[in-house]
């Protein structure tokens, strides 16, 4: 139970995740900018990370959307320590927890 739990859960997050990129409010917008990437890279990112969710919902195919799961929470913490944004590593840890439990009870 506890697998299935933080499966869907995981699954949620990313797809959550990459609706709110993928639609661009403009704060999102503007912290891309601010990051220096394209004005289209959120939707890049949010397009990734639903397709994520689905990788991770897929039994066939959940290791490889654990590992790019990782590097995508990665490279957004790498993103954010680089411009000194701490405040949006919280959210990251939290995706590395259920990243590391649904590792862990794959």
């Amino acid at each position: 139970m506890l697998h299935t739990f933080s499966i869907w859960l995981l699954v949620l997050a990313f797809f959550g995740a990459g609706l709110f990129n993928a639609i661009g409010t403009r704060a999102t917008q503007a912290s891309f900018a601010r990051w220096g990437y394209p004005r289209w890279w959120h939707r890049a990112t949010g397009l990734l990370e639903i397709t994520n969710a689905v990788l991770i919902a897929l039994p066939a195919t959940r290791g490889l959307g654990l590992i790019l799961g990782a590097v995508i929470i990665a490279a957004a913490a790498l993103t954010v320590l680089r411009h000194r944004e701490l405040s949006h590593l919280a959210p990251l840890g939290v995706f590395m927890v259920m990243l590391a439990l649904g590792g862990v009870t794959s």
